[in-house]
C-alpha cells in the first residue's frame, strides 16, 4: 500500500513547489520509490505546440523522477489563472475520474506519493452546473493529510492560523507547517513561535531563503532540504493511501 501527503499553501506563491520538490528529492535520494503529483496546474510554460507544467518539471529535474507528465499533472493550462477559469478559457474541462485514475495508477507505481495543490486549500477545481469542487474536495476525495506551507514574513499569522483553523473545520489533518523563505531575524522567529502557540501544530521544516534562486534553482533547493529536514521527519508525516 502506498502512502502519501498533500502540500496546501497559504496562498498562491508561497513556496509549494519549491517544498514540494524538496520533499521527493530527501525521499528518492534516500532510496524511496516517490513521486509527485498535481492534478491540475495553470500558467504552464508554452514550448512550441507543447504546453510543458513548470511545478511538474521542477520536481522532476530536483528529484531525479522520470515519468509522463501526463501521468503526474493531467491537466495542464496555459493561462496563468485559477484552474477553474482556464478550463473554461481553454476549453478543457477537469473531470474528476481522470484525477482519480492517475492517482491510482501512481498509487500502483509508487510507494509514496507527495501531492501539490493548487493554490490555497479553497482553490476552485471545477465550476459547472453540479457545483464548484475545490481543493479541499479533492484532498477528501484522495482520502489524505496535508503539510501547509507558510511564508515567513509579515501577513503569514493571519494567513496561517485561518488556513489551520479552516482545514481542521473541514475534518482533515494536518500533519504539519513548514516555513518557506525563511530569515534568521526577530520578525520571522517571532511569527513562528505566535504560529505555533496559537495552532497548536508544529512547524516541521524552517526553508532559508534561498539568494538569486534562479541562478541555480535545483542544486540550492536540494542543499537547502537536505539541511533542514530529515527524512524520518518527512516519512512520519505520511499516511496510508
Amino acid at each position: 500500500m502506498a502512502k502519501g501527503v498533500f502540500i496546501v499553501g497559504t496562498d498562491t506563491d508561497v513556496g509549494k513547489s519549491v517544498v514540494t520538490a524538496g520533499l521527493i528529492h530527501v525521499l528518492r535520494s534516500n532510496g524511496y520509490n516517490a513521486t509527485y503529483f498535481k492534478a491540475a496546474l495553470s500558467g504552464a510554460i508554452e514550448v512550441g505546440n507543447e504546453l510543458i507544467p513548470g511545478d511538474t518539471k521542477l520536481a522532476f529535474e530536483v528529484s531525479n523522477l522520470e515519468e509522463i507528465y501526463e501521468n503526474i499533472t493531467p491537466y495542464v493550462y496555459k493561462n496563468a489563472v485559477s484552474p477553474h477559469l482556464a478550463a473554461k478559457l481553454e476549453n478543457k474541462p477537469i473531470q474528476i475520474d481522470i484525477i482519480k485514475e492517475k492517482y491510482e495508477y501512481l498509487k500502483g507505481k509508487y510507494d509514496y506519493i507527495i501531492a501539490e495543490g493548487s493554490g490555497g486549500i479553497v482553490c476552485p477545481l471545477i465550476d459547472d452546473e453540479r457545483g464548484v469542487y475545490t481543493l479541499e474536495n479533492l484532498i477528501k476525495d484522495l482520502n489524505m493529510s496535508v503539510i501547509i506551507v507558510a511564508r515567513a514574513g509579515v501577513g503569514t499569522i493571519n494567513h496561517t492560523v485561518l488556513t489551520v483553523k479552516y482545514i481542521e473545520a473541514l475534518g482533515i489533518n494536518i500533519k504539519g507547517i513548514i516555513i518557506n523563505n525563511y530569515i534568521e531575524n526577530l520578525a520571522c522567529n517571532d511569527n513562528i513561535q505566535m504560529i505555533e502557540k496559537l495552532t497548536k501544530v508544529p512547524i516541521i521544516g524552517k526553508f532559508k531563503h534561498i539568494e538569486n534562486l534562479k541562478d541555480n534553482m535545483v542544486q540550492a533547493i536540494r542543499s537547502y532540504v537536505e539541511k533542514d529536514l530529515s527524512v524520518h521527519t518527512i516519512e512520519e508525516c505520511l499516511d496510508q493511501l
